[in-house]
């Protein structure tokens, strides 16, 4: 191993002295260089912060609007979509009612399967049941007005 010779010392003592020792005030005005860099870099932090706020709720209430568009949009396919069921039904009323020769409002109002509903009133009405009233006599005479009474009443 190499011996270090006094001259190589002194070399390596004065690299290390070498180095540059600064006040007080240097320092300060590096650091304040070195702030004001960064401070310019981010002088419009303020401004695109406002634009950045700005934008999110401009964002935000187009969704809101656009969101009750949509709802509107569902309620209005909704509507029509009972409309047209409302419609298919009125159709199948008709054609049973035609179909089976029985009365197409009465028809109308009774619920579930058109077809079936319309076959049962066709079979009541051939049926053609009469109520017979019993007079003080003894005699039987049709109900007031002569009329038929279906027996699903």
């Amino acid at each position: 191993m190499p011996e270090e010779t006094p001259q190589q010392v002194d070399d390596a003592t004065q690299g290390a002295s070498a180095e540059k020792t600064f006040t007080q005030a240097e320092m300060d005005a590096i650091i304040g260089e070195r702030l004001n860099r960064l401070k310019a870099k981010y002088a419009d932090y303020d401004e695109l912060k406002t634009k950045a706020d700005a934008y999110d709720e401009a964002a935000e209430a187009s969704k809101s609007e656009l969101q009750k568009a949509v709802e509107r949009a569902e309620k209005a396919e909704a509507e029509l979509n009972s409309m047209k069921a409302e419609r298919k039904r009125a159709e199948e009323v008709a054609k049973a009612a035609a179909e089976n020769g029985v009365d197409a409002e009465l028809l109308a109002r009774m619920s579930g399967d058109v077809a079936e509903n319309a076959a049962f009133l066709k079979a009541q009405m051939e049926a053609k049941p009469r109520y017979e009233a019993v007079h003080d006599a003894g005699e039987t005479a049709p109900p007031s007005g002569g009329t038929d009474i279906p027996a699903f009443f």
